[in-house]
Formats: structure tokens, sequence, C-alpha cells
């Protein structure tokens, strides 16, 4: 279940990454576009991390994988994966922390993610949505070969306003490892 890049080790959540997973998921630009509240509160933080730590990620459901950069052993984030119930699909979605976004952590995280889902357990296709607002993670998805899909007007309303949703796939038959 572990993942390694050349500068990350994707890994399962441990009970002592409560308090970083709760510190950067209380950062107000983390949060602006996520479903949850900043702050988040450490005791949410435990709950979720124990829940991250019960899950299989080759189940159906969802999986946390913790993004820890090797330098320094530090969780900078994290990438989920939603596997369907048959198998063949799954969504994803990345929250990195703000000290550790535009470093290229988030692009080769999810390249390792995406690589073992397509590779290794032969899904054929990965989903991502995100705000229409939210142009880093469209950026992102675009970067790394997904294609815009649809455009779901005031589909979701969160935190006391409608926001629009952009829809992306990739098939297993378009992932090609992408250059940074």
């Amino acid at each position: 279940m572990l993942i390694a890049t050349e500068r990350l080790v994707l890994r399962r959540f441990r009970p002592a990454d409560a308090a970083v997973l709760a510190a950067y998921r209380s950062e107000p630009e983390v949060a602006r576009y996520q479903s949850w509240d900043a702050p988040f509160p450490l005791l949410r933080a435990e709950t979720a991390v124990a829940n991250f730590i019960a899950s299989d990620p080759d189940q159906p459901g969802w999986f946390q994988y913790a993004i820890e950069r090797t330098a320094g052993h530090e969780l900078v984030g994290d990438v989920a994966v939603h596997l369907h119930d048959n198998l063949k699909q799954a969504e994803i979605g990345f929250t990195l922390a703000k000290q550790h976004q535009k470093q290229g952590y988030a692009f080769e995280a999810v390249t390792a993610v995406l690589d073992r889902l397509f590779r290794v357990r032969g899904l054929h296709k990965v989903a991502g949505e995100c705000d229409a607002r939210n142009l880093a993670s469209a950026g992102l998805l675009e970067r790394l070969g997904f294609t815009l899909e649809g455009k779901l007007r005031q589909q979701t309303y969160i935190k006391g306003e409608w926001t629009d949703d952009l829809i992306y796939g990739l098939l297993s038959n378009e992932w090609l490892i992408p250059s940074s």
C-alpha cells in the first residue's frame, strides 16, 4: 500500500497525524473550496484519522493516503480515492497544506496514485470534481491529462452559496505518466 516517489511517500494515516491534519484543514485558503469549515477541530481530525486507518485501499469506499515528504518525514497533505463498488472506477481528490502548495507535491502525489490505480488495480476510469472557482485544482487535473467532461451549474450549496462544479475524467487508455 505504500507508494514512494522521488520526494514523497504516500502511506496510511497514523494517529499521530491528527494534529497536522487539523492544522492544514484549518487554513482558510485550504478549506475554501472543500466541504469542511475552518477551523477543523483536533477531535474531528482524530475521528477522521481513525476512519482513514480503518479503510482499505483495495475495497469499495473512500481511502485517504497521507502525503509525507521524504526529507524530514513531514505530513504535507492527502490524496483521497473513492473506489466504486464495481472496482473499475474511482473518484480522486487532494488537499495540500498551504505552505507546501506550488512546489509540485500534489502533481507528484496524484500522479503516483493514478499510476497505482491504472497500472496495478486495472481501473477503467478515474473522475475528479472541483468547485469551478478552484483554478489550481482544475489546472492540476488538466496537467494530469484529465478531460473536462462537464460543468454542473449551481450544483452544490456550500458555505452559504451555490457553486458550479467541474467534472473531469481520465480513462485508462489515456493514462500516460505526465511530465510536470
